[in-house]
């Protein structure tokens, strides 16, 4: 015959009393839970009127706690414990686990910056850390969830998908097309202020490759300007001071603005390079992760309306 089991007291009476026979006082139990003395006076009242049992021996300024509320107190805190610990393990998994990306200071600064705010906008439970630098290794780093990297699509240990390929052109300012229009012309541009980026990765197309492959001589380098990074260059032209190369997708957004401008038109220079989408092979996948790698591949394909 199944023994009838009696319905427990409420909740808060049993926390009441376990914080104060930890904390040995009603004062230090109704600072933790943050309510009134008296409310926690009450609560162990009603448990111990529910067990019909003295759990703890009240004095003038003092309590002590009785045999039975030894007892009680030990079986209550292992099961609040218990409780406490199922509770944060709920919580852990609806919390929203932030999505470590790395990419190229480029990549990161002119493709992914501006977007930022729409994918946020669109999904603002997810949050992104982004990470940037010119050094692949420090990219590549184990702490990442997901990596933008220029190459030719063979990491071991990554899966890569490719997010769009190298299209490669000159860009400036309008001002500075304005003050120059006439000397930028194909044979002439080799002559002309030409910014340059001075970086960890000898691969990536410079001036000398870029005029090179268009059969443009030139052998009078004194004029080109020098920077550390993608970024700064792209600055430098947008502030008048030269042309750079630019990489088709990390400057569309600028030349939609009108705030560069393609000197010599449609000439440009393709490569066999790409950028990718490079994605641990060792990491377990997790929602927020597969939301950032379905925005990141359909940003390489829609990118007009997140810069709406």
């Amino acid at each position: 015959m199944r023994t009838q089991r009696k319905s427990l007291p409420p909740l808060d009476y049993f926390l009441a009393f376990e914080v104060t026979g930890r904390t040995g006082s009603f004062a230090a139990a109704a600072r933790e839970l943050n309510i009134s003395e008296s409310a926690v006076s009450r609560k162990v009242k009603l448990l111990e009127e529910y067990y019909q049992a003295n759990l703890f021996v009240r004095g003038h300024r003092s309590i002590t706690i009785t045999s039975e509320g030894a007892d009680l107190l030990q079986s209550s805190a292992r099961a609040l414990n218990i409780l406490r610990d199922a509770s944060q393990d709920l919580m852990a998994r609806h919390e929203a686990n932030p999505v470590s990306l790395a990419a190229t200071n480029s990549v990161a600064s002119l493709w992914l910056m501006p977007r930022l705010n729409r994918f946020s906008q669109e999904h603002p439970d997810v949050k992104i850390g982004l990470f940037s630098s010119d050094d692949d290794e420090e990219c590549l780093a184990e702490t990442n969830d997901l990596i933008i990297l220029r190459g030719s699509g063979d990491w071991p240990g990554f899966e890569a998908e490719l997010l769009f390929g190298e299209t490669i052109f000159p860009v400036c300012s309008p001002q500075y097309l304005e003050q120059h229009g006439s000397a930028a012309t194909a044979e002439s541009i080799a002559q002309l202020d030409l910014i340059e980026v001075s970086n960890l990765h000898t691969e990536w197309m410079n001036w000398a490759m870029w005029l090179q492959r268009k059969d443009i001589p030139r052998e009078d380098f004194s004029r080109t300007t020098q920077f550390n990074t993608y970024p700064l260059a792209i600055q430098a032209a947008l502030d008048g001071l030269g042309i750079a190369l630019g990489w088709k997708h990390l400057v569309d957004h600028l030349i939609e603005q009108g705030r560069l401008v393609r000197p010599l038109g449609n000439m440009s220079v393709r490569t066999r390079g790409g950028y990718y989408l490079l994605v641990p092979q060792h990491k377990v996948s997790f929602p927020e992760r597969e939301t950032v790698r379905d925005w990141l591949q359909q940003l390489s394909a829609t990118r007009d309306r997140y810069l709406q």
